[in-house]
């Protein structure tokens, strides 16, 4: 497997501390916040040159640029052009970083619109944004997230899409948590359009998004890297910690753990 971490980890360090930091603990890519005020500097208003600069710098570290995780959001008419056009110039980005994947999400529904509405406005906005993808080598991970845990929604808009760029970012945190669907359910939903994997531990009780170490919560990892293997896939897990310990704590300790659950199971 391919284990990446989020810059939410770390939004104090530069592009070279962060690169740094994953050559050092000995991940293999970095997934890029955009749009969160991160210090690492990479945004949509960098030119051509500062981009190249970026992608090589990440090569002379042999980190990869994995993901470029934004804010676009598709659920809400009212904001879904705005969304979309933002989402336009964030696939270019990606493709200029040698970026495999931007992430997206679905966004809260509103209270006026019913379930299958936001399920066209969301397949509408990336049907609209998925031949661009395709043409720059991009794919579309709209995250299991916010009002889009439960992956039979999730599901449907992927499938009336039916675009191969235009996939999902699989948080099984939240499908399990929030949703309330074992791993085994959602990966038989979602699990032929994963590009991408959010990883972290914590408790399934917990109200709010609670963090704690690998193998002190109640997630099942091994289990997911078993679904995740047999299906042979080639994206990234990348872990998500928000607002949790210092990265220099938590990064290499992280990352040793999912690796020791993935030798256990091998």
């Amino acid at each position: 497997m391919k284990y990446a971490f989020m810059t939410f980890s770390c939004p104090q360090w530069t592009l070279d501390e962060v690169l740094a930091a994953a050559q050092r603990y000995g991940y293999d890519g970095v997934e890029l916040r955009v749009d969160a005020n991160h210090n690492h500097g990479v945004e949509v208003a960098n030119t051509a040159e500062q981009r190249a600069a970026a992608r090589r710098a990440a090569d002379a570290h042999g980190v990869a640029l994995c993901c470029v995780a934004t804010s676009c959001k598709f659920a809400d008419p009212a904001t879904v052009a705005q969304n979309v056009a933002d989402a336009q110039t964030r696939i270019d980005l990606a493709a200029d970083l040698g970026a495999r994947v931007v992430r997206v999400f679905g966004g809260k529904i509103p209270q006026d619109l019913i379930r299958q509405q936001a399920i066209d406005s969301v397949a509408q906005a990336l049907a609209t944004l998925a031949g661009q993808a395709a043409q720059r080598g991009v794919y579309l991970a709209l995250e299991t997230h916010d009002d889009w845990c439960d992956p039979q929604d999730v599901l449907a808009v992927v499938s009336r899409v039916n675009h191969p760029n235009v996939g999902v970012n699989w948080d099984y945190m939240h499908t399990l948590r929030v949703a309330k669907t074992s791993l085994d359910d959602a990966f038989a939903a979602l699990g032929s359009s994963i590009r991408h994997v959010h990883f972290h531990d914590g408790s399934l009780a917990a109200d709010k998004l609670e963090f704690l170490p690998i193998g002190q919560g109640e997630y099942d990892h091994c289990r997911v890297l078993a679904l995740l293997q047999s299906v042979g896939y080639e994206g990234y897990l990348s872990g998500e910690w928000i607002n949790w310990e210092p990265p220099e704590t938590h990064l290499p300790r992280e990352l040793q753990a999912i690796k020791q659950i993935e030798q256990a199971g091998a």
